[in-house]
């Protein structure tokens, strides 16, 4: 197999499994992938060229620093900017746009032999472009990859990088839950195992950089991107964010953290719009999950957001890429561009006059490599330099960081190979037989991601509310009725395969097995009657499907209980309800669900309502005629299986809401993250107090929790307990299971603050736990609050833990709270950095 080497100065080396090789034809275009078993003629099995022979950025003895920089001092400007872009190699081709202006960006097929001819930074979206095969996929890949080593003159491969946020984007992978599932779990131990299983499959086919997780704090539910983001508080959103990094990265996957910063608080919720949000917003809700990703997870690489703040687009803001993200957090990986985002400078945001002012911003603001194509650091990039607008000094220092990550990826090794760790086994299994290599050879959907996918989806789903008709009898007679009752699309979010790039080609499979609800609950019940009836579409105008509206009451008048299934359905920029530019204007139900809602009520058979939805729907105007309300966020493969457990009772739902849900479809976008004023008051005839707030979730079982000790004694409420600015404390809360079947309890930990220098949240969430209980079963959590998790943005602009008397409220949500600890900070304000404790400790006994 053809490794990775500098031809001047190396020989070519293989090993029995690496001789599997990609043939070269050399015709200007990226091929098909076919390859053939080769062994060169100079080298025989076992060969490896002597330490002395490898130039020094190949010794892998040396450290990376000192390789790179040799590197770097050998390479020609158009080498090293050829090292800070991509190339889309089919984004021309695509039905419709996978990313914002796509097709105005991407006119034509690249001229791929002259964009590699001086080598390449980034391979964009081999595999989740178009629907191909993972194994004739991962030999493509691996075709690019020879071509691009050999194009070079230091045989320097590209990075290939993917979307992964809920499984790598391809055709036939495991589809887990979305990340607003995610939330819902409130398990980062779960989520860590998921990404490191997606990050597992990554490597496996050849892919190094993986662009997730969004750790975007939702700020409003109209955006179309929240289910995309995981929730709407920074602690919940940065520690399960957190969680999938180290999972990625664990895998040897880099992962991107999206979108730095602000994305989420455009005004009015629209995608790209601009943020006004101040500093104090930015350094203690948006900023906190980044911190905490790169400092505890472990990320090589940051996205910058597409938007604006205060009239500075964060790909031009040195500020947040060098000051903040490198001089004040120690960051030292890549920055990579939002897709055409450092064009969008000069196109959409008009803070530079052509596209070299555009490479010249980004570049001095910190953003290192383009993706996906070359637009600004191609040539533009290279005539600002020789026209001496452009310092070098400033190309040399992205660079080197690009080179140091490939370095760490070991793709300035000499014996990297071309060949991913699929096709080798491939190789292995069939003695080197090339045909081997054969559409389905690589399984991307095994039955442990699978169960994998079922667990995370199980743990996500939300019980609203009950009056009994949950768990359903099997002796009912069952109408299910709604647009998504026997439609995989409410299973979907708008950055799986199927939904992301499937909808465009629909002569295709899924490429993996999705029941709709309605199977999985027949399935799940099978001595059950259940009659069906769609009721409408999901987003049709109430006229057309009034008809159908009256068909489906029909049936749900003559059941003894209505399952009525209804929500999103994920699209692209206006290809549908929820997801990547499909922002809302309010907040009720899309199209004309309100209105078969309306009438399935007034049969008079109870309704279960399920929600399968990207964000939630304000119902205040029907919540008390609901018999239930179960609440999921895009599920996954498994989602219909998942749903159906929890209907049946085989599952005890266990997910909390990781947002509010409104009561009013116009209610002014909000969080429960507000201070006194935020909430409801006096002043104003508007309140925006939630329907379900941010933690909420019932359960089929019944929990108390009969005790609280702070240090081991019983606290006294008069008394607060007297903690040092830089102190502990260690709360603890006993749960008992009080009822008859096994459940989980979600025991979560707020900090009020009823005095500050600066207005604060009336709550803030500081640590939770999951808490498993069998009949009868209690057990003790242990909280570690360190004085750090009290601090704040100061009147100053710096983060301060300032003196003073706190509560620490162990509850059952944002609005319920079971037992308040008096706190009373001693000593005098300390200012803190990242360095600070970020997580309360957590020991369940």
């Amino acid at each position: 197999m053809s490794s990775n080497r500098n031809a001047a100065d190396t020989s070519r080396t293989t090993t029995d499994v690496e001789r599997l090789e990609v043939t070269g034809v050399h015709d200007g275009h990226p091929h098909d992938g076919q390859l053939t078993a080769t062994v060169p003629a100079d080298a025989a099995p076992g060969d490896s060229p002597a330490p002395g022979a490898l130039p020094r950025w190949q010794d892998p003895r040396l450290p990376a620093a000192q390789r790179v920089d040799d590197l770097v001092a050998r390479l020609s400007l158009e080498e090293k900017t050829a090292q800070l872009y991509g190339v889309w190699v089919g984004g021309d081709a695509t039905g419709e746009d996978l990313a914002p202006h796509q097709h105005e960006m991407a006119s034509e097929a690249p001229d791929w032999r002259g964009l590699i001819s001086a080598g390449l930074g980034q391979v964009t979206r081999a595999f989740g472009t178009a629907p191909v095969d993972p194994a004739l996929g991962a030999r493509a890949l691996a075709r690019m990859q020879e071509e691009i080593v050999a194009a070079n003159r230091f045989g320097i491969p590209a990075i290939a990088h993917e979307e992964c946020l809920t499984g790598i984007m391809t055709w036939k992978a495991t589809v887990y839950p979305t990340p607003l599932a995610w939330g819902a779990t409130f398990d980062p131990e779960l989520v860590e195992r998921m990404a490191g299983q997606i990050g597992s499959a990554m490597r496996m086919l050849g892919v190094h950089q993986g662009l997730a997780p969004v750790l975007d704090v939702i700020r409003d539910l109209r955006w179309g991107r929240c289910e995309e983001s995981i929730g709407e508080d920074p602690y919940l959103v940065a520690t399960i964010g957190t969680a999938y990094v180290r999972g990625l990265e664990s895998a040897g996957v880099v992962a991107t953290l999206k979108h730095l910063v602000g994305y989420s608080a455009s005004r009015a919720g629209r995608n790209h719009g601009p943020v006004g949000a101040g500093p104090r917003e930015l350094a203690d809700v948006l900023l906190p999950p980044f911190e905490m990703a790169l400092r505890d997870g472990g990320a090589r690489s940051v996205m910058h957001a597409y938007n604006e703040i205060d009239g500075v687009p964060p790909a031009a803001d040195p500020e947040l890429l060098t000051r903040l993200l490198r001089d004040d957090w120690d960051f030292t990986g890549t920055v990579v561009s939002d897709y055409f985002g450092i064009s969008f400078l000069q196109r959409l945001h008009g803070v530079a006059a052509d596209l070299g002012e555009a490479a010249a911003l980004a570049l001095d603001a910190g953003v290192d490599v383009e993706l996906p194509s070359a637009h600004c650091y191609g040539s533009p990039l290279v005539d600002a330099v020789r026209a001496g607008t452009v310092p070098e000094a400033l190309v040399d220092r992205a660079v080197t960081r690009v080179l140091r990550q490939k370095c760490e990826l070991g793709l300035l090794d000499a014996e990297w190979s071309t060949v991913p760790p699929a096709l080798a086994a491939i190789a292995e299994r069939s003695n080197g037989d090339a045909p081997g290599i054969v559409e389905g050879s690589v399984d991307l959907d095994p039955p442990a991601s699978r169960a994998l996918a079922r667990e995370l989806a199980e743990e996500s789903v939300v019980l609203l509310a009950n009056s009994g008709a949950l768990p359903l009898r099997p002796e009912s007679r069952i109408a299910m009725v709604g647009p998504l009752a026997d439609d995989v699309a409410g299973m979907l979010g708008c950055y799986t395969f199927p939904g992301h790039v499937g909808s465009q080609h629909p002569e295709l499979p899924d490429g993996v097995e999705i029941q709709t609800l309605l199977a999985a609950l027949r399935a799940e019940l099978p001595e059950t009657p259940i009659k069906y009836a769609p009721g409408g579409t999901v987003d049709g105008p109430a006229d057309l499907d009034a008809e159908a509206i009256s068909a489906a009451a029909a049936v749900a008048a003559e059941s003894d209980v209505c399952v009525a299934v209804l929500g999103d359905r994920a699209g692209l920029f206006g290809r549908g309800t929820s997801g990547e530019g499909c922002d809302t204007d309010d907040l009720r139900l899309p199209g004309a669900q309100a209105e078969l809602l309306a009438a399935l009520l007034d049969t008079g058979t109870p309704v279960v309502l399920v929600l399968l939805a990207g964000r939630p729907y304000a119902l205040g105007d029907s919540v008390d005629r609901l018999a239930a309300v179960v609440q999921a966020f895009f599920p996954g493969e498994e989602g219909g299986p998942a749903v159906a457990r929890v209907l049946s009772g085989a599952v005890c739902p266990s997910g909390r809401l990781p947002v509010g849900m409104p009561r009013n479809p116009g209610g002014q976008p909000n969080s429960y993250l507000n201070p006194v004023l935020g909430q409801k008051t006096e002043v104003s005839s508007v309140d925006p107090t939630p329907l379900f707030p941010f933690g909420h979730g019932l359960s089929y079982t019944t929990f108390s929790w009969p005790e609280v000790r702070v240090e081991g004694a019983v606290p006294v409420a008069e008394r607060p307990v007297q903690v040092p600015t830089d102190g502990a404390v260690t709360v603890s809360v006993s749960v008992r299971n009080d009822g008859d079947r096994h459940g989980t309890e979600v025991v979560q930990l707020y900090l009020h603050d009823p005095v500050a220098q600066v207005t604060r949240p009336v709550v803030r969430l500081i640590g939770y736990a999951r808490v498993p209980l069998d009949p009868g079963q209690t057990r003790q959590v242990d909280f570690r609050v360190h004085a750090d998790l009290s601090s704040f943005t100061g009147r100053l602009g710096h983060r301060v833990v300032e003196p003073g008397d706190l509560e620490l409220r162990l509850s059952a949500s944002s609005a319920e709270h079971r037992h308040t600890v008096p706190v009373r900070l001693t000593g005098p304000e300390r200012r803190v950095d990242h360095r600070r404790q970020l997580v309360a400790e957590v020991t369940l006994r």
